[in-house]
């Protein structure tokens, strides 16, 4: 059978829904925070000189920007055709070649499927930085890359080391200020989170980053729904004892602007580092879609033009039929049952390059046909994140 057969076939047979395959990613800077269930055995997978494996990424059809080690297809998610890993096909290509077929109207909106979600999995804060907007990001043929914050409590079983985010810098502090702090980035510690505000991480909440505001994350897991990038500019030379290289503050710039700190400075959002309201603009508390003896449905990613992410609990023992308007990638973090025609469970531990059972994508078609999630634990609930791009009609609609 040939691969446009194949995917057809799955298509058809998995009635709209896709499984997909875990797709681990390395780090070659910081620490892991152990607690994405892959095995102990398998963190440095891919060699030490590769760093240990740090995230897991959801419905990509995007590569990470991850040196010249990093294979061809590294961050690719792959949909599970045969039970085969052998013959898995990207989602990449299932949605070149089923079109509207899989992402409904998101073919006409964007020509393809326009974000991904991960777990981000550092023991140690992670270094301040920001992702660059659209405007900058096409100088080197790249895309902006804006991006939203969750904390399940359900993978967060220990804080790491730091768990406080940093955003933004403090009302006071100047352009000026920032220029001296990144001009020493070769010659000494250059502490700029000193310039910064740190907020505690609350589990079960979230944040929103706009592109060109500066921040760094804290050493929880985070679930984290994003544009089709993964570009960005790091501002702190030296985290957690860890010295980052000049190319980690200038290898997203132009080559006749990689010296030119003024340059690299405009790929801040100055105004939007500098709100005093911060907290209150991109804080993102859950809303309650719907609650009742047999589930509970959140908002837990909102309020920006991009990305969204839902939290669908389903009791012990019961069954609903949930329906959205466009298609989504989801990944369940607690419990087991069924996922329309799939049995679902969430691992215990997962070999790198092995199957699971609890990441799926789901055509536009089926998710507004309605999918009967059955939870069929008689004490745990099914817990079940899902992530849309932003243009999903009933995304909350905030004025900030």
């Amino acid at each position: 059978m040939n691969k446009t057969d194949l995917i057809k076939e799955t298509f058809k047979k998995g009635e709209g829904i896709l499984r997909l395959m875990p797709v681990f990613v390395p780090r070659r800077f910081s620490k892991s925070g152990r607690r994405l269930k892959l095995h102990p055995n398998d963190y440095y997978a891919l060699g030490t000189v590769r760093g240990s494996i740090k995230e897991r990424w959801f419905s990509s059809v995007i590569c990470c920007q991850n040196g010249e080690l990093a294979a061809e297809d590294e961050g690719l998610s792959y949909v599970e055709t045969t039970g085969n890993p052998c013959d898995k096909i990207t989602l990449k290509a299932f949605v070149e070649a089923l079109g509207s077929e899989l992402i409904g109207y998101l073919q006409d909106n964007y020509g393809t499927w326009p974000m991904y979600s991960k777990f981000f999995d550092y023991n140690e804060p992670l270094f301040h930085h920001l992702h660059l907007n659209f405007e900058a990001a096409a100088k080197v043929g790249k895309v902006g890359k804006p991006e939203a914050y969750y904390y399940p409590p359900q993978l967060n079983n220990h804080p790491g080391t730091f768990p406080h985010t940093y955003f933004g810098f403090s009302p006071e502090v100047t352009k000026e200020q920032v220029r001296e702090r990144l001009l020493t980035y070769e010659k000494g510690d250059n502490r700029i989170t000193e310039l910064s505000r740190a907020y505690r991480i609350e589990l079960g909440t979230g944040w929103y980053t706009p592109p060109g505001v500066v921040h760094a994350p804290g050493s929880y897991l985070t679930y984290e729904p994003q544009w089709n990038s993964d570009v960005n500019s790091v501002y702190e030379n030296i985290t957690a004892g860890e010295v980052y290289p000049y190319d980690f503050l200038a290898e997203n710039c132009p080559d006749d602007k990689k010296r030119d700190i003024d340059y690299i400075m405009s790929l801040m959002d100055w105004e939007k580092n500098i709100d005093p309201n911060y907290r209150e603009n991109y804080f993102r508390p859950p809303i309650i879609v719907k609650e009742d003896e047999y589930h509970t449905e959140k908002w837990v990613c909102y309020g920006n033009e991009y990305i969204a992410a839902k939290e669908l609990t389903v009791y012990p023992g019961q069954s609903v039929t949930v329906y959205d308007k466009t298609a989504f990638g989801c990944i369940f973090i607690q419990g087991h049952g069924q996922f329309g025609g799939y049995s679902v469970e969430t691992p215990t531990l997962i070999r790198f390059g092995g199957m699971s059972a609890d990441e799926y994508f789901v055509s536009e078609h089926t998710a507004k046909s309605g999918i009967v999630i059955k939870n069929e634990s008689k004490y745990e609930p099914i817990v079940v994140l899902k992530h849309f791009p932003a243009s999903h009609p009933d995304t909350p609609n905030i004025s900030r």
